[in-house]
This record gives C-alpha cells, structure tokens and sequence, in this order.
C-alpha cells in the first residue's frame, strides 16, 4: 500500500473503481475481472511524462485551420508489408501497439524495423525488459544487415526509459514489453493493471508531447486477447496481431485498430533463417502448394481491409465409422459449417446424416465473412460426389437460410485479383451485375443449382 494511498479494486475490462472485491463487475457485468490496484498520491498528480505536475490550463485552444497539416510525414520502415498495415508508414508522435503469441516474431519485426530505419538515419531505441543487451547482439548478428547499429537498453523503470529516450534523442522508441514496465509513481509488480494502464498512458504523454512515436509490444492472454486492461487498447494509436501457425512459415500482421489508416488490413510475412520477409504477392500466398484434379477443395477471395486473397478450401466427407457422424473444422466456426451442411441436406438434396465431415482452410487463415459460404458447399459437393471443381474457377457468395445466394460486397475486386491469379471462371450470385474482370461469371439462384452443376 502506497503512503497516503488507498487500494482500490479494478475492473479489466471496462477499468470502473469497486471498494471492495466481487465476482461480478457491477457496471459491466463481466465476471472475475476485479483486480486489486493500489493508488498513490503520486499517480493522481502526474500530469507530465517526467512525473512533474502540470497546471491546468498550460495548453491553449486553437483553430485546427491554423494547425499545419503533417498527413505526409511518415516514417518508412523498408519492410513494405508491415508500411502497409499502418497506411503507409510510421506516424511521428503515435503510439502503436503490436500484440501475438510468445514465439511468433515480435521482437524480430521490431529489431528489423529498428535496423532499416536506423539505416535512413532515424535514430531508434529499442528497449527489452526481457533480454539482455548481450541477447539482443545475438539476435542483430542472426538477422545481419544493419541490426549492430540499433540503439539497446535493458531496462524495465519507466522514468529511465524514458531519460534515456529524451537523452538520444529517439525518433523512434520500440518498448519490448509493456508488462514488464513499471513506473515508481504506483506499487504493484510490472504487468498489473495499475501499471500497464499508468505507463501506457505516460508513454502516450511522451509522444504527444515530444514527438517520437513509441511502439510497444504486448503480451496476449490464453484467449488471445492483448493481456492487461482494455483500455489499453483505448490508450493507442494503433492495435497491430501478429498471427500464424508455429508450423507454418507464413505469419500476418492484422491491423484492428488504426486512427491514420484501414482497419483490417493485413500484411504477409514469411519466418526464414534471417528474419521475416515481406511476401512478394501476397493475394495467391496462400494458394502456393494446391494440388489440382482433386475432389473436395475450392477457391475463394476474402477481402481483407482493402485487399483481396485468395484461399483455399479443402473439405472430406466420407462414411461415419460410430453412431454419431464427427464435424471437425479448422479455420471456420463450427456453428456456421452447422447451418451449411443442413441448408445443403435440406435445399439440396444432400443426406448428411451418416457422413463424418471435415473442413480445412489452408494457411492458417480464418474464415470470418459469408462471403465463404458457396466456396464451402462447392467443397462439400464436390467430396460428396467425389468429382474435382475445375481449377480455375473461383466462387463468391453468402448462402442464406432458404438455399438462396446473395452477392457479396466489393465482388468486382475480388474477380479482378482471380483474373491476376490466373482463374477464368466465377460463381457467384445472379443479382450480381457489375465488372467481370474478363472472368466468365456463373450465375446461381440458389444451392440446388450449384449441387447439379458440380455434379454433372
């Protein structure tokens, strides 16, 4: 307990004050998410990143046409998947959060990051409360280039990080991670909710008022949530996942929050000996290794943020071997491969009953949008009847309830990318109308038609 301090219990979800603990927050309703945080003097007077009081009223009200606009200032990093997921580079005076699973890269995007901008001579810190100075050489002799030449400190006091930030002078501070920062303004260990809420807002602070942009790598919880308060999403600028499968060399980096870009963007990078490398052509990524004059796989093109991507979609169907069939999905919600399978035994004719069936999306990737639906069934049929889809043929549209097929938003960019991709033939709602992208285009009223195209 802090000197003239009180403790208070805090809820992570929604951050409302309880005096005392209880199961359930009484303002948002989430259960066991109070935590006990202890609450100084200090914390309540620090209005300046260096910890010193600020009066009220020491900023002035201006017009915002008086303000001179810096929408073009932005810092490139050289790595062009991960410029692209923040709208095309480095925000000077932003505060960007990048969260992902222990072992996916996230420190080895930021030290690459660190390298090419230290290249271009913006001056960088990166600072690891994990690793050592003698770790972080071991890891800039791996990836090679100009990693020797980054500006380390290990260290965890947030008022040192951030002397020694103002000190450089940096550009750019990479803090690697923010639970494991503490500021002497609160008691409590590194990573409490107290502490990451108090040493992210001071960081904010920091780069509002001085300039450099800070990116902070965060922990994720077994959920996959970014651990800690959620108003620590609140806090930043921009909330950047680092996703992927440890088994697969493919990673992506989703932007989910961004206040000077798209959100759900979503870049491509591939794990190597030295590093991760920005994929060259990251709409067919994900169709690299496709067997074709196979029954049972499918393509289709997600939109993801701005960008369209082709995946695959491999499905089984064979005879149950126990009483109760099996319905395994990787990659798709079970509940909506549910809804499919009795929209296509009930709208098209397909017993489903006794059949075990399994559906995959290759990469990694998971399907989010309808927009997936026909590519599903178009799967399921085509395992069904044990008959290949053409190989060049791609296929948009959500399934509804009755059988019917919908279209599906921005379809004139997804038939452009497949033409790029090589396909040549789509099938996709009748009340489509719009570009082909030079596709020749299937028009299908509802799943009975698609079962008896594939079929014959």
């Amino acid at each position: 307990m802090p000197k003239g301090g009180r403790s208070v219990f805090r809820c992570t979800e929604c951050g409302t004050d309880q005096p005392k603990w209880g199961g359930r927050c009484e303002a948002c309703g989430a259960w066991n998410s109070l935590v006990e945080e202890a609450v100084g003097r200090t914390a309540r007077t620090a209005g300046r990143p260096d910890g010193r009081h600020t009066p009220v009223g020491s900023a002035t009200p201006v017009r915002l046409s008086e303000m001179h606009s810096t929408s073009g200032a932005r810092w490139k990093t050289g790595l062009a998947e991960f410029d692209f997921v923040l709208g095309g580079g480095i925000v000077p005076g932003s505060v960007t959060l990048v969260g992902g699973e222990p072992g996916i890269g996230k420190s080895t995007l930021l030290m690459q990051c660190a390298a090419r901008l230290e290249a271009q001579g913006i001056s960088t810190l990166y600072v690891s409360g994990e690793e050592s100075p003698d770790q972080l050489r071991l890891r800039a002799d791996r990836l090679g280039g100009d990693a020797g030449a980054i500006h380390a400190l290990g260290e965890t006091r947030l008022e040192a990080i951030l002397h020694h930030a103002a000190a450089l002078p940096a550009k750019v501070v990479l803090l690697d991670s923010i639970q494991t920062t503490y500021t002497e303004a609160l008691e409590g260990a590194p990573g409490n909710v107290g502490q990451v809420r108090e040493c992210a807002a001071r960081l904010m602070r920091f780069a509002k008022e001085t300039g450099p942009a800070v990116v902070l790598v965060g922990h994720v919880t077994k959920g996959g949530g970014i651990a800690g308060p959620k108003t620590l999403e609140h806090i930043v600028d921009t909330v950047l996942y680092f996703e992927g499968e440890s088994t697969l060399d493919h990673r992506l980096l989703r932007a989910v929050k961004n206040r000077f870009g798209s959100v759900d963007e979503i870049g491509v990078f591939r794990m190597t000996g030295t590093g991760l490398e920005p994929v060259a052509n990251p709409a067919a990524a994900f169709l690299a290794g496709r067997s074709t004059g196979v029954s049972g796989s499918a393509v289709t093109a997600l939109m993801e943020g701005t960008r369209p991507m082709l995946v695959e979609i491999q499905a089984l169907a064979s005879t149950a071997g126990f009483g109760t069939p099996q319905r395994v999905a990787t990659g798709l919600d079970h509940r909506r491969l549910a809804v499919l399978l009795a929209v296509l035994e009930r709208r098209g004719g397909l017993p489903f009953g006794g059949l075990d069936v399994f559906v995959n999306v290759t990469g990694g990737v998971r399907l989010i949008e309808p927009s997936t639906d026909l590519a599903v069934l178009a799967a399921l049929v085509s395992s069904v009847h044990d008959r290949p889809v053409p190989a060049d043929t791609v296929f948009l549209g959500e399934v509804g309830l009755g059988g019917e097929i919908r279209p599906v938003t921005a379809a004139e960019r997804r038939l452009v990318e497949a033409g790029r991709q090589g396909f040549r033939r789509a099938f996709l709602s009748s009340r489509f109308r719009g570009p082909t992208g030079g596709l020749e285009v299937i028009g299908l009223e509802g799943i009975s038609e698609l079962a008896r195209r594939l079929a014959a």
